[in-house]
Formats: C-alpha cells, sequence, structure tokens
C-alpha cells in the first residue's frame, strides 16, 4: 500500500486508531509560510469525536504535535511532520472483529488484502480517524490560499431525504462560509438543521445510522490551473476525495442534473467584468476541460450511512468459515456527515493549493 499522494506537495499518512499515534508528513511545502498553530487546532476540533448526541463518544482531544519543518512560527522547507496520540481506546470492543466482519466496512476486504495482517482495532488505518492528519494538511493549505484570497467553505446540503437550499454557484459571502466554519453542524438554515439532527438522533434510537451531501465551494480561483484528462482537477479532486472514508459519490457542477439540459442551456456564456472573464452561469462548477475557469469550483460529496449499527446483522465467521450473525457494540457516530465537513474541505484545500503550486500560480 501507499500512503503518499500529491504533485508537488506529498502528503504521507501514517498510523492506526488504536495505535500509539496518527499523523502525517508534508515533502515540498515552501520555506517561510507563516503558520498559526491556534487555527490549525481549531480546524482539528471541527472534526474531533465526542461533542454531542450526534457523534461518537470516543472522547479524543486530537491534539497534534508538530516534530519538523516548523520554527520561529514558519515552515523551514523541510519535511513537515505532525502527530495526534491516541488515547481513549475501547480494544475489547473490537475483539469479535478478529473472526466476524462488520457488513459495509473494509473487514472482509482488508483480511483479503492484507492476508489477515491488517489491526483491525476501531478499522485499523481504513478507520475515519485517520482523517485527522487530513485535516492538518487541510488547515495549512487553507493559511497558504488565504494569501492569495481564495477561500474553501462547504455545509451540510442534506441528511437522508431533508435537504437545504444549494449554494449559489456564482459565489457566495466569504462571510457566510465563515461563520459555517463556526457551527457544529454547519447549515446555511438552522430550522431545517435541527430536522437533521432530529433525523440523526431517530435513528440513534434506532441503534440505525443515515447519510447525507455535503457541499463545497471554492471561491477566487484563478483560471488556469489543471490540466486535461490524468491531472485534470476534477480527476485530482476526486482521487482526494474518494479518499475520505464514506465518500460514495462526488457531483461537480450540476453533476447529474447537467445530463437533462440542453446546450444552449448547459454552455456557461462568458462576458467581461471589468477585466475579468466570468460566466453569466456555472453549470459546469467553475471547471471547463479539466481546467478553472475563474467561476467558483463547486461540488457535492455524497456520504454513506455509517456502517457500524447495533442492529443484528449477516455476516460469516472466517475461523468457522459460514454464516453468522453480529451486533456491533461500542461507541460509533449514528452519521458521520457533520463530522466530514472539515475534512472535505480539508483535502480540496490541499488539492486546490498543489495545483497552484503545479501551474506556478500561487505566490506569498
Amino acid at each position: 500500500m501507499s500512503g503518499i499522494c500529491g504533485l508537488n506537495i506529498k502528503l504521507s499518512i501514517f498510523g492506526e486508531s488504536h495505535g500509539k499515534s496518527i499523523g502525517l508528513i508534508l515533502d515540498g511545502l515552501p520555506p517561510g509560510i507563516a503558520l498559526d498553530l491556534e487555527q490549525i487546532q481549531l480546524e482539528l476540533d471541527r472534526r474531533a469525536p465526542g461533542k454531542n448526541a450526534l457523534s461518537t463518544q470516543r472522547k479524543e482531544s486530537d491534539i497534534f504535535e508538530v516534530q519538523s519543518g516548523f520554527f520561529n512560527g514558519y515552515t523551514t522547507g523541510t519535511p513537515l511532520c505532525a502527530i495526534i496520540k491516541n488515547g481513549d481506546q475501547h480494544s475489547k470492543d473490537y475483539s469479535i472483529l478478529a473472526d466476524k466482519m462488520r457488513p459495509g466496512h473494509a473487514d472482509y476486504a482488508g483480511f483479503v488484502r492484507y492476508q489477515g495482517f491488517n489491526d483491525y482495532r476501531g478499522g485499523g488505518h481504513f478507520s475515519g480517524r485517520i482523517t485527522a492528519p487530513l485535516v492538518i494538511a487541510g488547515a495549512i493549505a487553507k493559511q497558504a490560499l488565504a494569501q492569495q484570497g481564495i477561500v474553501v467553505g462547504a455545509h451540510i446540503l442534506s441528511i437522508g431525504d431533508i435537504k437545504e437550499e444549494n449554494f449559489n454557484p456564482l459565489g457566495v459571502e466569504d462571510a457566510l462560509l465563515a461563520e459555517l466554519a463556526k457551527k457544529s453542524f454547519a447549515v446555511m438554515d438552522d430550522s431545517l438543521g435541527e430536522s437533521m439532527q432530529e433525523k440523526i438522533l431517530a435513528a440513534k434510537a434506532e441503534c440505525n445510522s443515515v447519510g447525507g451531501v455535503i457541499e463545497t465551494i471554492v471561491q477566487h480561483v484563478p483560471a488556469g490551473i489543471g490540466a486535461p484528462y490524468f491531472d485534470s482537477v476534477e480527476s485530482r479532486l476526486s482521487q482526494a476525495l474518494f479518499s475520505v472514508p464514506a465518500v460514495k459519490a462526488v457531483e461537480f457542477g450540476d453533476g447529474f442534473d447537467i445530463t437533462r439540459l440542453t446546450g444552449a442551456t448547459a454552455n456557461d456564456q462568458l462576458h467581461y467584468v471589468d477585466d475579468k472573464v466570468v460566466g453569466y452561469s456555472n453549470h459546469n462548477g467553475g471547471i471547463t476541460g479539466g481546467i478553472t475557469n475563474s467561476m467558483p469550483v463547486v461540488f457535492r460529496v455524497g456520504i454513506k450511512p455509517t456502517p457500524s449499527i447495533s442492529q443484528e446483522q449477516r455476516t460469516i465467521s472466517l475461523k468457522e468459515h459460514k454464516d453468522t450473525t453480529l451486533t456491533i457494540v461500542g461507541r460509533h457516530d449514528p452519521c458521520i456527515v457533520q463530522r466530514a465537513v472539515p475534512v472535505i474541505e480539508a483535502v480540496t484545500a490541499w488539492t486546490i493549493w498543489d495545483l497552484l503550486l503545479e501551474a506556478k500560480k500561487w505566490e506569498r
């Protein structure tokens, strides 16, 4: 397996859910970038578990420690390593999973892929806990992007069948995105947000779970980053987004809905605003030919229901080589969507920054 990804900034993640620590190494960071460590911690706090009844009650402070690559407030240009020590582990809750495979999890696929040597406690390296290092990378990228006025933000578009309005694809106020980042449940319509939370708690009461959709927007991105085919902005973002556990769908711009339009409607016709070329519409989500076109980059990701539920489910016993049943115990999220918002923002920010560096369109 390879835990390394990136064009200019190589991102490597390591660790297991119930190991001593999790972390990341960023290789290729430019020197001299001022980093606000408190702001990085605030991003981690957005993702951290155990805050309320909507998430797992595993208590992890998610305090990160920078081991290298940062000195006197600035990046040094050498690889930056950061770790988060694990603490609140109930590994005994997972002992049965050496034999019985959890439906919807990577247990069986991972067992086959790694010949039974994988760490199954808490999902091991497959766990959503490994997204915490991704948030560190994204928080660093957000600070670098902000130096050029580029802003990444997201909201919970839907939980189950409860949906709020989409972002305006032509752009939203940066202040709105800053406000969403401060919310524990990132919705624009708080009344609908309450209904979404009630749906999550109802699923929890039934020992069940629900999924949802996160919509993301990247504003003030210059035209001309990305490349056709394999390094298109959609390709690079999709690779990063599908690397986040529980993501099962990605669509850019109008996504599947664009198939119901005609060319005359789907085409984003152009005009000048002062010296800037912009579209009258943004059905293509700010990307054409795999390259940004100066409009906001807009996309949505579908997050599946958390597979760890406490209802009895059918599965297999590897030791006995027969069918059996399993009732999962332990502490699990009835919905992962609200905690995934900062993770989606993070991988987006890191990917956009990496593409900007590749196109030589990022400057301090």
